[in-house]
Formats: C-alpha cells, sequence, structure tokens
C-alpha cells in the first residue's frame, strides 16, 4: 500500500517521537538511508551478470519458507539447492571493513548485532534443510566469489 508522502512524513516523526528509531542527522543523510536497496544492489548484480555470462542459471530474491524462517537469498539455484548471498560490508558487520557507528549507537548497535544474528540463523536453517550457503562480502574481488559459488555447485 502506498503511503501519501505527507502521511508518511509524519509517521516518521510519531516513531522518531515514540523513540522507535532515530531521527535523520538532515535531508541527505535521510535520502542516502531511503536509496539503500534489500536487493539488486550493485555488487549483487554485478556477480549475477557474470554468473550468467559463464552460463549459470539461477532465480533471485526467491523467497524460501523453511521451518519457521523466511529466508531471500539474492541468488538461489534451486535444484543444486545453492544460496547465495551478497552481504554489504556496514549491514552485515565485515570483520574487515564493518566499523562500529559513532552517532545514534542505542539504535545501531543492537540493529547490527539482530542482523549477525539473523544472518548465523539463516545459514543454519539452510544447512539443515540440505542447503550450501554462499556468503560474499560486497568488497570481495569478482573472480573470488564466482570462485565460492562454483564451488558450491560442484
Amino acid at each position: 500500500m502506498l503511503v501519501p508522502e505527507d502521511d508518511a512524513a509524519e509517521a516518521r516523526k510519531r516513531a522518531h517521537a515514540k523513540g522507535l528509531y532515530p531521527a535523520p542527522l538532515n535531508a541527505g543523510r535521510s535520502r542516502n538511508m531511503q536509496a539503500n536497496r534489500r536487493r539488486d544492489t550493485k555488487p549483487e548484480v554485478v556477480l549475477r551478470n557474470a554468473l550468467h555470462a559463464l552460463g549459470y542459471r539461477y532465480r533471485k530474491d526467491l523467497l524460501l519458507r523453511l521451518e519457521d524462517v523466511k529466508v531471500r537469498p539474492d541468488i538461489v539455484f534451486t535444484k543444486r539447492r545453492v544460496a547465495v548471498f551478497v552481504d554489504g560490508c556496514f549491514w552485515h558487520v565485515c570483520p574487515q571493513h564493518g566499523r562500529q557507528p559513532t552517532t545514534n549507537e542505542w539504535y545501531w548497535t543492537p540493529k547490527l548485532r539482530r542482523n549477525m544474528e539473523r544472518d548465523a540463523r539463516v545459514n543454519d536453517t539452510l544447512r539443515d534443510a540440505g542447503w550450501s550457503v554462499v556468503r560474499i562480502w560486497e568488497h570481495e574481488a569478482l573472480n573470488d566469489a564466482i570462485a565460492s559459488v562454483r564451488a558450491a555447485l560442484d
């Protein structure tokens, strides 16, 4: 359901007032955060295009319902039961590039911890259901990412 922009702005103000999440520092920061995509990120699209050029066929952003967990891998090889995730360094707390936020820590620290816990739960659920899981960081070289996917497929 689409919400008129004025109504959405009012809803954000009410949520900020309740302390559910922090108010943006400025309008530019707000636009940047709203522009973050859940799917079809640049690293994901580059990997998909490379895999497709190599002859691999896959599903993208397919909803898998396993036990009580809903999972949306970025790339799914259904017959081979391989789920590929292309993780952003900030959102998934990359050990190499992830950093602790210095503004609104009360919000971001638990949020990022929940993301990491969710990733671990998703990995366990998929593996328990007989799937192979490939997690690729957005900063990884394309050739390394392709090699990881190929290894899981073979």
